[in-house]
C-alpha cells in the first residue's frame, strides 16, 4: 500500500525490561539478562525492523520479598549505559535510550555518561528520567534515605537544568584543531559552568565538546500531575503506562493540551505507552493464546507475592485462584519495595483493586493479571497493524514501546510480520532517513549557542 499523504506516522520502540512479569524468564527461548548476546540479539532486530529506538530498563537494587531475593523475579541488572555504549558498536541508526535515577547520580558525571554515548554512536544517546519511587534503592547509596514525591521531582528538574548548562557549555564548532597554530578550541573558557540551587552547587569546565545531537533525546516516564508537568517542561517522549485506546486519549489529550498551554508545539512531546503484543492464525486465536501466556506469567507464587505487597500483610495461606481476600491496615505497605503500580498510595490502591476484584469477580491471579499486563494487542499481523495504526491516528498516542514476552527474541515474529503490514500501510519507515536518534523522531534540533 503506497504512503498516503496526511498518514499519521507511527513511532515504535523496542523495550528490554527487567525484573517485570512482561517476561516468561523460564521460556526455552529466553536467555541470560547478563549476557552481551542476548542484547544484541534484541537491538539488532529492532534495528532490522527499522524500529526508533531500544530502550533498556534499569533498577537499582534486586527485587526483594519478605526480607529475601524475590527469585520469581528476572535476576541480573546490568548497568544500561555501560552496555549501551557496547551496542553503539554493532548498530548504526536505532535510538539508544539508557534508563537512570536523578535521585541517586550526580550530573556532572551522568552529563559526562551520556555525551559519551552520543558521541561513540554519531548522535543516538537517549535517557530515560526516572525519580526512583522506592526507598530500597536508597540504603545502597552512602546518602541513603528516601526523598518524598515532590522533592524527588524538585532534585531531577535542577538535575536536569544542571545537565543542559554542561552539554550547552561547548558551542557548536569550538573545537578549532589547528596544528599549525596549535590552537585546539577558539576560546580557553570554553565549558565553563556555576550551578548554584537547593540540590547542586557546583561549578567547573566541562570536558566534553558539543555531540552530535548536543543533548540526549530526554524520555520520562511521570503520571502525577507533577510527572505530568514534568514532562512537558522537559522532555521529548513521555513513557506512558495508559496502553488502552480509552485510557491513553485522555492521557494524550491532558498532555497535549499541557503542552501547548506552555506555549510548547505539542507535536515536540511524543507520547509513547509501553505495551505487548500476541500473534495469532485469527484475532481468536490470540486471545485464548493471550488467556494461555498471562498465566505463564502470573504464576500462583507471583500472583500471591504481588497481593501481599499491596494489602502488606502475609497471604500466603490463599489459594492465588480463590477470591482476593478484603483489604485490612496495609500501612507498612507502603515502605515494602513493592509493586505498587499507578502512583496511588498502596491503601488506596488495594481498596480500588479490591472494588475491581469484587465488582468483575475475580480471583487472586486474575486480578494480577488484569492489573499488571498490557497485552494490548491482539490478532493476526494485519490486525495488529491495523490496531497499532488506528490507536496513533486517534490520538491514543504516537506510537509504542513494545516488550516480548521472551527475551532476546521476544519481538521477532514483529519484526517479520507485523512491521510488514505497517510499512505497506504507509505509516511506518522502510529505511532510516535521519542521521541522528532526534532526526529520526522528527523533533526539532536544540539550539546551539
Amino acid at each position: 500500500m503506497e504512503r498516503r499523504s496526511g498518514d499519521k506516522q507511527v513511532i515504535l520502540a523496542a523495550g528490554f525490561p527487567h525484573g517485570s512479569p512482561w517476561i516468561i524468564w523460564s521460556d526455552p527461548e529466553s536467555g541470560p539478562q547478563v549476557d552481551l548476546a542476548s542484547f544484541q540479539h534484541a537491538v539488532r532486530t529492532a534495528e532490522d525492523g527499522k524500529l526508533d529506538f531500544f530502550m533498556l530498563a534499569e533498577a537499582l537494587r534486586q527485587r526483594e520479598h519478605k526480607g529475601k531475593l524475590f527469585d520469581l523475579d528476572i535476576t541480573g541488572r546490568t548497568h544500561g549505559l555501560t552496555l549501551l555504549n557496547a551496542l553503539a558498536a554493532v548498530t548504526e541508526h536505532i535510538g539508544l535510550v539508557a534508563t537512570i535515577s536523578s535521585t541517586y547520580n550526580e550530573p556532572y558525571e551522568l552529563a559526562k555518561q551520556l555525551s559519551t554515548l552520543d558521541h561513540l554512536s554519531d548522535g543516538r544517546a537517549g535517557w530515560n528520567i526516572v525519580t526512583t519511587s522506592d526507598p530500597a534503592s536508597g540504603a545502597n547509596f552512602r546518602r541513603g534515605g528516601f526523598l518524598p514525591h515532590a522533592e524527588r521531582y524538585r532534585r531531577a528538574g535542577e538535575f536536569l537544568a544542571t545537565a543542559r548548562q554542561l552539554w550547552d557549555s561547548w558551542p557548536i564548532d569550538s573545537v578549532v584543531g589547528d596544528g599549525e597554530t596549535g590552537r585546539f578550541v577558539d576560546d580557553p573558557e570554553v565549558g565553563g559552568y556555576r550551578q548554584v540551587g537547593s540540590q547542586f552547587d557546583i561549578a567547573g569546565r566541562f570536558c566534553l565538546p558539543a555531540s552530535p545531537q548536543r543533548r540526549p533525546v530526554l524520555v520520562q516516564a511521570g503520571d502525577s500531575a507533577d510527572g505530568r508537568q514534568f514532562a512537558v517542561d522537559n522532555v521529548d517522549i513521555v513513557f506512558s503506562m495508559h496502553a488502552e485506546p480509552h485510557a491513553g486519549r485522555a492521557f494524550y489529550a491532558d498532555v497535549k493540551a499541557r503542552a501547548k498551554a506552555a506555549g510548547r508545539d505539542p507535536d515536540s512531546i511524543k507520547i509513547m505507552p509501553g505495551t505487548q503484543f500476541v500473534i495469532g492464525d485469527s484475532r481468536a486465536d490470540a486471545e485464548e493464546r493471550s488467556r494461555e501466556l498471562a498465566y505463564r506469567q502470573i504464576t500462583p507464587q507471583n500472583a500471591i507475592a504481588r497481593l501481599e505487597q499491596v494489602w502488606g500483610r502475609d497471604l500466603s495461606d490463599h489459594d492465588a485462584d480463590g477470591p482476593v481476600p478484603p483489604v485490612l491496615d496495609n500501612r507498612g505497605a507502603a515502605h515494602s519495595g513493592g509493586y505498587a503500580l499507578g502512583g496511588k498510595p498502596p491503601s488506596a490502591q488495594a481498596r480500588a483493586w479490591f472494588e475491581r476484584a469484587e465488582a468483575e469477580r475475580l480471583t487472586i491471579r486474575e486480578l494480577i493479571i488484569a492489573v499488571t499486563l498490557r497485552h494490548t494487542f491482539l490478532g493476526t499481523p494485519g490486525q495488529i497493524a491495523a490496531q497499532i495504526a488506528d490507536a496513533v491516528a486517534t490520538e491514543a498516542a504516537d506510537g509504542y514501546v513494545l516488550a516480548g514476552l521472551t527475551q532476546p527474541t521476544g519481538l521477532d515474529e514483529f519484526v517479520k510480520s507485523v512491521v510488514p503490514e505497517l510499512q505497506d500501510r504507509g505509516v511506518f519507515r522502510t529505511e532510516y532517513t535521519g542521521a541522528t536518534f532526534r532526526e529520526n523522531l522528527g523533533l526539532p534540533p536544540v539550539p546551539g549557542r
